[in-house]
């Protein structure tokens, strides 16, 4: 069910900007709220063509690629890098094939990339390795700097994290991200957007997030303006270990704020608020509603941390510099089908028990539909506008709230309609109520909720597309901003 939405900003206006006849800020609806009630036309609620792209992502190629990575045996990141056939060397030679083949398809829209960087001393890579991570860039039309990623990961593992050379199929653990990330290049490489896509097949992973790493701290010393990760983790298992058999939920973890986040942000967020609106949450509330509008028959479970219980993934590296990160994958995992040697052992009933993580598990359909929900993600923030920058919110001891931001580059964003105010109630996880606001043309923007009064809501602004597409909501202060410098 969708909710409706709602996002608000705080600053000072007169009294005469105060009075909006016919506006009723508390009064339930559906965004967008009607044209009338907002002095100009609002952009349509649906994006047509992300129903269209949602529609072409194909479960048979997603299983044709998951069979073919699977088939290299092992690809460790220690395993082989001369054979063609076996090892890490021949999976990463394949997808940069692959991202080059649907390249070729559309013209040379792509720019496939390698990074590189020989890790060594570490406890899951002692001796010196070349970890290489494989990236297809579709740079965008008017905001080519502006960078939404979609990743997966290339390594596997077996049992024992320095096994380099049993075999761990990993057709679940990661061939399905992987997959993913490659159906979605050959699905979006037919469109084009103002803002960069990045389809990444990162390595290291299973050996310490090295890919991640070696990616995110690119990006920062080349100044990358990365608006979005969406790091793709086992997004094929549909049967858990749980015997929970569930093909119409997905799980994004985000965490709450940023791990870089300062003394001072810290101690404004104890009195204004924002402890569950850094960028990253944000970002999966965007996911949300996407799944919700667009992908038939999924539901997202936002899960309020970083990643599951104790562990990690490849979003991390990325959120550590202060970029906005999500994982997405399944919701019921089966572990007998994670980091596990290839064998049958058996239940205490006699009944046969598999560990490994081979292909007939994979629910090839499945992945299909989380695949589906990044491309139409990737393709929502591409197209948006950039988010606003410099929010800010007041409206302490008064009967009205009012937000100001600064309104995105005009040439990096011809496509800008306007922004949405929302808000919500404290205790609600996702956005509520909203209220479009046309693009003025000004370098900072305002508007003012008469009657909301700032204590009992959390608010945020986000930009809008003349065809619909929006970007995340921010949340008001350096806590929630998109445009924040990563280490500072």
């Amino acid at each position: 069910m969708r909710l409706p939405r709602l996002f608000v900003f705080a600053a000072l206006l007169p009294a005469a900007a105060l009075a909006q006849p016919g506006v009723d800020a508390n009064r339930p609806t559906d965004r967008p709220w009607p044209d009338s009630l907002v002095g100009g036309t609002a952009p349509p609620a649906d994006v047509q063509r992300l129903y269209a792209v949602a529609a072409a992502v194909d479960a048979d190629r997603i299983e044709a690629n998951v069979r073919r990575l699977a088939g290299f045996g092992t690809r460790h990141t220690l395993s082989d890098t001369v054979s063609d056939t076996r090892g890490i060397g021949a999976a990463r030679r394949w997808i940069r094939a692959e991202f080059e083949r649907i390249s070729a398809a559309c013209g040379g829209c792509l720019e496939v990339v390698e990074q590189r960087r020989v890790i060594s001393g570490e406890r899951r890579i002692p001796e010196p390795v070349e970890v290489v991570n494989v990236l297809a860039i579709q740079r965008g039309t008017a905001d080519p700097d502006r960078y939404v990623v979609m990743s997966g990961d290339i390594d596997s593992r077996a049992s024992d994290a320095l096994d380099a050379t049993s075999d761990a199929p990993g057709a679940n653990d990661n061939a399905s991200g992987m997959a993913g990330a490659i159906e979605a290049a050959r699905v979006l490489s037919q469109y084009e957007f103002p803002g960069t896509i990045v389809y990444t097949g990162l390595s290291g992973e299973e050996q310490g997030l090295f890919g991640g790493q070696i990616m995110a701290e690119t990006a920062r010393a080349e100044g990358w303006r990365i608006e979005a990760v969406l790091n793709n983790d086992m997004i094929g298992n549909s049967c858990g270990i749980d015997g929970v058999c569930d093909n119409t939920s997905a799980r994004v973890f985000s965490e709450a704020t940023r791990p870089t986040e300062t003394e001072q942000e810290a101690r404004l967020r104890r009195f204004t608020g924002g402890e569950v609106d850094g960028p990253s949450r944000n970002l999966a509330r965007a996911i949300d509603r996407l799944a919700d509008q667009y992908v038939r028959n999924l539901d997202v479970m936002m899960v309020y941390r970083l990643d599951r219980f104790g562990r990690g993934g490849h979003h991390t590296p990325f959120t550590n510099v202060g970029y906005p990160g999500v994982r997405i994958m399944e919701t019921h995992e089966h572990y007998d089908r994670q980091h596990q040697d290839l064998r049958t052992e058996a239940y205490p009933d006699g009944t046969p028990r598999h560990y490994g993580d081979t292909v007939e598990y994979v629910d090839f359909d499945y992945a299909a539909k989380l695949t589906a929900l990044n491309a139409v993600a990737l393709a929502a923030f591409a197209g948006a506008p950039a988010p606003p920058s410099g929010v800010t919110i007041e409206g302490a001891v008064r009967p009205s709230t009012t937000l100001r931001w600064e309104r995105p580059d005009a040439a990096e964003n011809p496509q800008l309609a306007g922004f949405r105010v929302n808000w919500r109630l404290t205790t609600s996880p996702q956005w509520e109520r909203s209220v479009f606001v046309p693009d003025n043309g000004e370098a900072e923007q305002h508007y003012t909720l008469g009657n909301v009064v700032i204590d009992n809501y959390l608010f945020g602004v986000s930009s809008v597309a003349a065809d619909g597409s929006e970007s995340p909501v921010v949340f008001p202060g350096a806590i929630g901003a998109f445009d924040y410098a990563p280490g500072e």
